[in-house]
């Protein structure tokens, strides 16, 4: 069974900051320090026990890729302590390790040794890893032929052709087409549910949420969290929306207006309301904008919290603007009880311009849809955003509310039996001939 104990971990790199100082300090080096250290991890501690299932995420340069680095061996650590017990099988870049002027074949006979497995054993298990590969005759082609997805599909083979103790995957996994990653899945929970320990790096939320029972979050080269995939999700994605948002205050850019804009309608709260929603672990509160209202009505306009499966609901949202706002664009998502992100989408995706607002204005925004859910309980975040462009991304984020609204799907004793996540209402012919 493997284990992993991280105690006090940090890395640091020398920074030189003349051209020659590398070159004198290494000539004398009694003198005088050349060069400052430039801190990528720092006091890192956490412990992952056998068996368990461990989501790593974090905004690029947060630290992942060398934390995963420092625990497989393959750079050293500044200060702290790493212990890692049983073999460790380990896709930290695609194709590390193959060479480009072998053949497939061959990478696999080096692959398999760098692991610890003899020839023979190689030999042993050459057709269980071609054949899970599917690369077919391209397994004695040079490397420097294949595609990234082919390079994946052999490194993933030959990394997990026999069950590790600890697997550890760094997004290599996304390259592949969906088929072969259904496939991979596929093994890595054959594995877990055998007893491999498993740590799996991944900007996939629905990945990190079907695949780990926890998950840390790097920030600036600290744990920052170190818990339940959900609530590491949500303040993942508040640090993705920090990252993107590339303004402090709120953004003058006017989108060009591709449609016109809903109807106006009926504020649901008082006006003079100065009482804001908050929203759960992750949120996104700023200066700029006040969340005062998201409900759900029913066909009778009342309020509600539990939607009957397949039934038409609107879902009203007002937010308040306290500063100027030239471009303002409204969003929700609907969320399981996960955390799986089931639906988002916001005006400007919807290619809507809502228009300028001004200080105290008030935005009372409408979106009407069916509920073709499955029973269960959702949550629904919202958010507000300025400056729209490219596909979907915002000059400043205003506001951000994880879970702000709960609510409960109810079966539609009308509708069809089905299964999963959504009901696409399929419509079915036939024809029965002699």
């Amino acid at each position: 069974m493997g284990s992993i104990t991280v105690t006090t971990l940090g890395k640091a790199y020398k920074q030189y900051h003349q051209r020659w100082a590398r070159l004198a300090e290494w000539v004398t080096p009694f003198g005088p320090t050349r060069h400052t250290l430039k801190w990528v991890l720092q006091d890192i501690n956490f412990a992952i026990a056998p068996g368990e299932a461990v989501g790593l995420i974090g905004v690029n340069g947060a630290g992942k890729s060398t934390l995963l680095k420092l625990i497989t061996g393959t750079t050293t650590p500044t200060t702290g302590q790493i212990g890692v017990t049983g073999r460790v099988a380990a896709l930290l870049e695609l194709g590390m390790g193959f060479h480009p002027d072998f053949t497939g074949r061959q990478n696999v006979v080096i692959a398999g040794q760098l692991q610890g497995l003899s020839v023979e054993e190689i030999a042993r298990l050459m057709p269980q890893i071609e054949a899970f590969a599917e690369i077919g005759a391209y397994v004695d082609e040079p490397v420097r032929m294949y595609s990234s997805g082919m390079q994946m599909r052999l490194a993933f083979s030959v990394a997990t052709c026999v069950r590790p103790d600890i697997l550890i995957v760094d997004e290599a996994l996304a390259v592949g087409d969906v088929f072969f990653q259904q496939k991979c899945f596929e093994r890595i929970a054959e594995f877990t549910r055998a007893g491999t320990t498993l740590l799996f790096v991944s900007h996939s939320a629905v990945t990190i949420l079907n695949t780990c029972s926890r998950c840390l979050l790097l920030r600036n080269g600290a744990l920052a969290f170190d818990g339940a995939p959900k609530e590491a999700i949500d303040l993942y994605q508040a640090d993705l929306l920090r990252t993107t948002d590339g303004t402090s205050g709120v953004a003058s850019v006017t989108a060009p207006p591709t449609a016109q804009a809903p109807d106006a309608l009926d504020v649901v709260v008082d006006p003079a309301s100065t009482e804001s929603l908050g929203g759960g672990p992750g949120s996104v509160v700023t200066p700029l904008a006040q969340c005062l209202a998201v409900r759900f009505t029913n066909a009778g306009g009342e309020a509600t919290q539990v939607v009957e499966s397949d039934q038409w609901v609107k879902l009203n949202v007002v937010f308040r603007l306290l500063q100027p706002c030239a471009d303002p664009h409204v969003g929700f998502k609907i969320r399981n009880r996960f955390g799986a992100v089931l639906f988002e989408t916001n005006s400007y995706c919807m290619k809507l311009h809502l228009g300028a607002a001004q200080a105290n204005a008030t935005l009372a925004v409408e979106f009407a849809f069916a509920m073709h859910l499955f029973a269960g309980e959702y949550t629904v975040t919202v958010g507000l955003a300025s400056g729209g462009h490219g596909e979907g991304s915002f000059e400043t984020i205003l506001s951000h509310l994880h879970d702000v609204l709960a609510f409960v799907v109810v079966p539609n004793p009308q509708a069809i039996t089905w299964a999963g996540q959504v009901n696409l209402d399929p419509k079915l012919r036939f024809k029965v001939g002699p």
